[in-house]
């Protein structure tokens, strides 16, 4: 059974068109673009947080308005009122820091870590802190982004607790 003169020509001619095609997307795959150092969002944009947690904390929504819960022992003064829990809501939704390279660190001695639940997401984000050489150093688990950040906005992220 032989192909005619005609036919070699299409199988020759689908045959390139199909090693273009995947000759066009590995090199996609085999050196993806890194993405640029700058000033990111701390949350994706646009996301409706349904639950945040610290670790022995947690802030939660209940139909418009927000609650604590806290397995912490405290005096009676660490007292949130629903302003201040919106208010570190919003802020983790409108802070921007500075993505930086990965820094070597033991990702086990991570100071704090920050788990969201959002709308439309099956598994929760993790954002571990750590704490080199005196300047914190944020770490988005599932982006695998490092983002530094200052003492202040530290303490302000996680408020709740003790950084």
């Amino acid at each position: 059974m032989g192909l005619s003169r005609k036919a070699w020509n299409n199988v020759v001619i689908f045959s390139m068109l199909i090693m273009i095609f995947f000759l066009n997307g590995l090199h996609h795959k085999l050196n993806p673009p890194e993405e640029e150092l700058g000033r990111v969002l701390i949350l994706p944009e646009q996301s409706f947080i349904l639950a945040l947690a610290y670790p022995g904390v947690k802030i939660e929504r209940i139909g418009t308005s927000w609650r604590i819960e806290s397995e912490l022992p405290h005096d009676g003064s660490q007292l949130y009122t629903e302003q201040d829990l919106i208010g570190i809501i919003k802020l983790w939704q409108n802070s921007e820091l500075e993505m930086i390279s990965a820094p070597k660190v033991n990702t086990e001695q991570a100071v704090s870590v920050a788990t969201f639940w959002l709308a439309a997401e099956e598994l929760p984000l993790s954002y571990q802190l750590y704490l080199l050489n005196g300047q914190y150093i944020l770490f988005a688990k599932r982006s695998q982004r490092w983002l530094q950040l200052s003492p202040q906005q530290a303490q302000q992220l996680f408020k709740p607790i003790e950084v």
